[in-house]
């Protein structure tokens, strides 16, 4: 998984936790039928965990990572939490309505005591700086395709620009800006792949005034011209 300038690898035994959405590549390096690359992916809901973080009176203001992914080992309560839940498949729908709440919540709660625990509260805990760039990361996927003043959105969570550029590079690994240009270019290409739209149109969509910028930036992030990149992954 690429993360920023920073390559991380992670194996069997092994969780990922994503406390905000940040822009990430990844790609399985191993393989086959034998032994097939299967996880299991929950979303976290931020309301449940801040407040878990209140009933349980976890540690608030923590000196740690800012980052918002990162990687641990699996123990066996977390598996056996994860374990549970994935039984509910196969039970009645009443009884998934009543326990998965209960395990998801038990889930939550692994984490939050776990070693990636620190990364959770700083991120779901009001006032710290995690927090308000989540905030901010929010703000800028509701309005991306906008012309946004980073500065300005700096004031809104009471940040001078050099503090709040800073912090946000720490948890997304990539300036503000760039997290702009990689939601338009990404939603750019989910727009070109649906047949609906070519280059040009997608670029307007997303933001953008030049379709010649557009189609340079795009070559710089995925690796070959729209056209060219949409034509390839449509064919797999």
């Amino acid at each position: 998984m690429l993360y920023g300038d920073e390559n991380l690898l992670y194996t069997k035994g092994q969780y990922v936790v994503s406390c905000t959405d940040i822009p990430v590549s990844s790609r399985v390096v191993k393989a086959s039928e034998r032994e097939p690359f299967v996880v299991l992916i929950l979303e976290l809901d931020s309301n449940i965990i801040s407040n878990l973080i209140l009933e349980t009176k976890l540690p608030k203001n923590i000196d740690s990572d800012d980052r918002a992914l990162a990687i641990a080992d699996t123990d066996e309560q977390l598996l056996d939490s994860f374990y549970r839940l994935a039984l509910l498949i196969e039970k009645s729908e009443s009884e998934r309505q009543i326990m998965a709440p209960i395990i998801i919540k038990e889930i939550y709660y692994r984490l939050l005591t776990g070693p990636l625990g620190n990364q959770l509260r700083l991120i779901n805990t009001k006032g710290t700086r995690s927090n308000q760039i989540s905030q901010v990361i929010s703000l800028i996927k509701e309005k991306y395709s906008e012309k946004l003043n980073m500065n300005e959105i700096a004031k809104l969570v009471n940040m001078a620009p050099s503090s709040f550029y800073r912090n946000f590079k720490k948890v997304t690994q990539t300036s503000p800006l760039q997290y702009q240009k990689q939601l338009r270019l990404n939603e750019a290409q989910r727009l070109m792949l649906t047949g609906k739209h070519n280059a040009e149109s997608a670029s307007y969509i997303v933001g953008y005034e030049s379709p010649t910028q557009f189609s340079r930036e795009y070559k710089k992030m995925f690796g070959n011209p729209p056209k060219t990149n949409v034509k390839s992954l449509a064919a797999v």
